[in-house]
């Protein structure tokens, strides 16, 4: 991205009034973008639509365009599904430009429908408050919020006077157009309830557009593809009602390779945070990531250059291996400081050196070895709970089993997530050398090994 960029194709479509720009390979308007930060944006395959990527092009390659991004406080931390969002804010600081982050504590109490097949749970005062604690804390990490801005959406949602609000902005929704947003016609079309409540939820993101554009002379929105209709709404209503020239930015909804939505697995979600989600179990989920990511997340998740990034080799099993250990250190960096890396790093390598040997060598390592005869002479299968009290990792089976439901056990770094999982024999025979690992936590690793 130094220097010139590439001439990109993009298809110019109208809704409204609004002028919108989809990436699309077809024949259209060539724009050579000056703007650093849409460069690198563009490049680090960010870009999915904008309300008018020509003027924001001009607007932003002049100086500092005010921005913002809206998160709501549903739960008490955010999941890899977030992330790119916040990388985003972290390349517009990059680049020199103003970061507002909105926190959703009035919009949070109506939910948004978005993506959703049922209304989202309704929290009350307290619950909320708690969530945007901690939030907040995950901001701090990926951004300088010594030159960002947090504010809160219930500074000036939680006063609003209904009638009033509706003479004033009621007559510029269209209903008609609001059934067809995806957030509300995939609900309809499906037969499942949509409330009245939920359905006021792009008119409330709209007008928090129009008060961060009075009050923080913010001119850009951006939020995921999924936010594409609710930005809409805001960037006509600045012009309608205030003669603003706003825009909207919209990246992505990443899937991985395989087609699942980023930010969950089989085992649950991808925390950005500790507390819910152990940075060992955060640096492992990034080292396991497919083949065919690896240089798109390294683009998308983390601050190396482009031009390092495109410079990897990865046509062959040891690169690639080498790749994805830079991708899993470079984002745990970013999610919990680089201070976790050689405790992390020293468990993988530990664990790495028995697996090479086929445990052989793993004389550090507690065993537990079972026989046939014995373990298995009146069962084919053993509770894993009975395995970690006798290699020591629980004192009790009822500590064992809050183990598990804590999500600290683990066969093979596959989490157990059922206090009746068990180990049969044969899980033991198809295994290597008959051996399984069976881990407590990120520090605690045993071996279960088959007698001959």
């Amino acid at each position: 991205l130094r220097g010139m960029m590439p001439l990109r194709r993009f298809r110019l479509s109208v809704m409204g009034s609004a002028v919108m720009t989809e990436t699309k390979d077809m024949a259209s308007p060539e724009i050579e973008l000056k703007s650093s930060f849409l460069k690198e944006f563009v490049g680090r395959g960010y870009l999915h639509q904008c309300t008018d990527l020509e003027n924001l092009d001009e607007a932003m390659s002049k100086g500092p365009v005010s921005t913002y991004l809206g998160f709501d406080a549903t739960a008490d931390s955010l999941h890899v599904g977030s992330l790119l969002q916040i990388m985003i804010l972290r390349l517009l600081q990059k680049h020199g430009h103003n970061c507002i982050v909105l926190v959703g504590g009035g919009t949070t109490k109506v939910g948004d429908p978005s993506g959703k097949d049922e209304a989202r749970k309704l929290l009350n005062e307290e619950a909320i408050q708690s969530n945007i604690a901690g939030i907040s804390r995950i901001f701090s990490q990926f951004l300088d919020m010594d030159k960002a801005k947090l504010v809160n959406n219930a500074d000036w949602l939680d006063d609003l006077k209904y009638i009033q609000f509706l003479r004033e902005f009621g007559p510029f929704f269209s209903v008609n157009r609001m059934l067809t947003l995806d957030s509300v016609k995939n609900r309809l079309e499906r037969e499942q309830a949509l409330s009245f409540l939920e359905f006021n939820y792009m008119i409330l993101q709209a007008y928090d557009f129009i008060e961060l554009a009075r009050r923080e002379n913010v001119r850009l929105q951006l939020g995921g593809s999924d936010q594409w209709g609710n930005i809409i709404n805001g960037v006509e209503l600045g012009r309608r009602i205030d003669n603003m020239k706003l825009f909207g930015l919209t990246a992505p909804l990443v899937t991985t390779a395989d087609g699942r939505k980023m930010g969950k697995t089989a085992d649950g979600a991808i925390w950005l945070t500790a507390e819910k989600l152990p940075p060992y179990d955060y640096w492992q989920f990034w080292r396991n990531v497919v083949d065919a990511d690896v240089q798109r997340f390294l683009k998308m998740f983390t601050d190396l250059e482009i031009d390092e990034i495109e410079a990897l080799d990865l046509t062959q099993a040891p690169a690639i291996n080498a790749a994805k250990r830079k991708l899993a250190d470079h984002a745990t960096t970013l999610a919990h400081g680089a201070h976790v890396l050689p405790e992390i790093h020293a468990t993988v390598d530990t664990l790495f050196a028995c697996a090479s040997s086929n445990f052989n060598d793993a004389t550090s390592l507690p065993r537990l070895e079972l026989s046939k005869q014995v373990d298995f002479q009146d069962t084919d299968a053993i509770l894993v709970v009975d395995l970690l009290t006798r290699l020591d990792f629980a004192q009790s089976k009822s500590q064992a089993k809050r183990l598990i439901q804590g999500g600290g056990a683990r066969i093979q770094d596959k989490k157990v997530s059922d206090v009746f999982a068990t180990v049969a024999l044969t899980d033991l025979q198809d295994a290597p050398d008959q051996t399984l690992k069976l881990s407590s936590g990120k520090k605690k690793h045993g071996l279960i090994c088959l007698l001959p």
